[in-house]
């Protein structure tokens, strides 16, 4: 049985890591505010989903071709900056008025919003970086299935991003009422388009590889 020493190191690591600010944290928070809490854990889904699927992409040797892969890596990087303008877009001409009945759209909002946090989180190539070069720092050669010891670590990971994620929603969906005029929300979708820009500007210069 592997020592639990490195385990609590990886999830001390893993908290740190998760409470840095980064592209996830201004999604969940632009998204909860606009559409709400309910939404806004849809994409806390997907997003456990896509981190949990590096996980095993790891624990089965894939993670490091992504990662020693130029041309795919790259591919991943561009289209997940392609993605965050195409959600900028999508805000920014997005005009739909709040009623008091649910619209079509509105309650299809959430499983929107947990394909977008799937497809962002599996077109970020620095989850695999993540996998690659920081997970295995933890793996005891000695300490058993080096595949079991990386799905164990992928879950502890996968757990704590999420645990910091939910608690993100539900402070942003807290504000969630302030918005709720249609002017305001308006308002707050043009500046949610301008936020996903920076974001997308932010994620690809963040995932480019150093020469």
């Amino acid at each position: 049985m592997a020592d639990l020493s490195p385990v609590l190191a990886f999830a001390v690591t893993a908290a740190i890591l998760e409470l840095t600010p980064g592209p996830n944290m201004t999604y969940l928070a632009t998204l909860s505010l606009t559409h709400g809490v309910r939404t806004g854990l849809a994409a806390v889904a997907g997003i456990a989903l896509g981190l949990g699927t590096y996980g095993v992409v790891a624990a089965l040797g894939l993670a490091a071709v992504i990662s020693h892969s130029p041309l795919l890596y790259e591919l991943l990087r561009w289209a997940g900056a392609a993605y965050f303008l195409w959600l900028a877009w999508d805000s920014w001409a997005s005009e739909r008025e709040t009623s008091p009945e649910p619209s079509a759209n509105q309650s299809d909002e959430p499983r929107q919003a947990f394909q977008r946090g799937l497809i962002t989180n599996l077109l970020n190539p620095k989850a695999a970086i993540f996998y690659v070069a920081v997970l295995p720092e933890f793996v005891e050669m000695k300490g058993g299935s080096v595949v079991a010891q990386t799905l164990l670590l992928s879950l502890i990971y996968v757990l704590i991003a999420t645990l910091v994620h939910v608690t993100i929603v539900a402070l942003a969906g807290a504000l969630q009422p302030l918005v709720a005029v249609p002017a305001r929300r308006r308002l707050i979708r043009r500046a949610s388009a301008l936020i996903f820009v920076a974001i997308a500007i932010w994620f690809f210069v963040a995932t480019k590889q150093a020469p």
